[in-house]
């Protein structure tokens, strides 16, 4: 799948994630991401290898430790190994940390066309994180955000103002950008998406549902 991914993190976001500084749920998406993408997944390894070299200069005294302990999210998670995703399942760090396959998610209507699965953070992690469905051709809301935002396509395809995004296309977008994704007319999207703070809606309907949605 790698050769077909053509939307990648930004670099901040993951370096931010190798050093197991991103917050909880930006940092299940880029996992997701990472799992099938062959080049970040490359790129995780040579940041954290140089993160593990740039610590034992600065504290000798810790070399062992620094080699020997995996590499955790700021959640306190172990981080889970990489592998490829299948048609059936989920990225594995999601299957695993989730015990969850496309097959057994229960999906709830959030509003025509569109199906949420809200994905459970530890306790105190800020944030949120959940799969969305979105049926053929159908468009979001158009909203602007209060702070990053990943979002990670599994299945199918969306589009909006800033290109398309297919199967391991991650979008990275922060407050400064707004837009209307809509769904791929033939396939509609399945999507893993994060997001910092609330997005927020342009129009009075997505206004008025955000408090019973949480989005």
């Amino acid at each position: 799948m790698s050769a077909h991914i053509r939307h990648h993190p930004d670099p901040a976001t993951l370096l931010s994630y190798a050093a197991g500084a991103l917050a909880e749920p930006l940092a299940a998406v880029v996992a997701g991401h990472v799992s099938m993408c062959s080049r970040c997944r490359e790129e995780v390894r040579d940041l954290e290898v140089l993160g593990g070299v740039m610590m034992m200069a600065g504290r000798p005294d810790d070399r062992i430790a620094s080699i020997s302990s995996p590499r955790r999210h700021d959640s306190g998670k172990e981080r889970p190994a990489f592998a490829a995703p299948s048609a059936e399942r989920l990225p594995a760090p999601i299957a695993a940390a989730y015990g969850l396959s496309f097959d057994t998610i229960s999906w709830r209507r959030l509003g025509p066309g569109v199906w949420h699965h809200r994905l459970a953070l530890s306790h105190g992690a800020r944030g949120d994180l959940r799969l969305l469905k979105i049926s053929a051709g159908r468009a979001m809301p158009d909203h602007g955000h209060g702070g990053e935002e990943l979002t990670l396509v599994l299945d199918g395809a969306y589009a909006d103002q800033t290109g398309e995004y297919r199967a391991g296309d991650i979008q990275d977008v922060n407050e400064d950008i707004e837009h209307t994704p809509v769904a791929d007319r033939g396939m509609g999207c399945i999507c893993l998406i994060a997001s910092e703070q609330p997005a927020r809606f342009k129009g009075w309907i997505g206004r008025l549902f955000q408090p019973f949605t949480g989005m």
